[in-house]
């Protein structure tokens, strides 16, 4: 059952880095109109999604940092 929370706890930190790597622009799609929804959502959107993707990365980081100490 542990391992079952650190494989969420490391989808969270994946979700946490996918998130902070669009709000940034750096994931993208080959479709246009796709890409210019995106592109406006994040203009609208970036500053926040940064952040709430920065404090889910470093939460993640803790999580699993106290978790493998627990399972070690």
């Amino acid at each position: 059952m542990e391992i079952l929370g650190l494989i969420f706890e490391i989808l969270f930190l994946v979700l946490g880095i996918y998130i902070y790597l669009f709000a940034l622009g750096r994931i993208g799609t080959r479709n246009p109109e796709i890409r210019s929804r995106a592109e406006a959502f994040r203009k609208a959107n970036g500053w926040w999604m940064r952040l709430l993707a920065l404090a889910l990365i470093a939460i993640m980081l803790v999580n699993i940092y106290f978790h493998l100490m627990e399972l070690l």
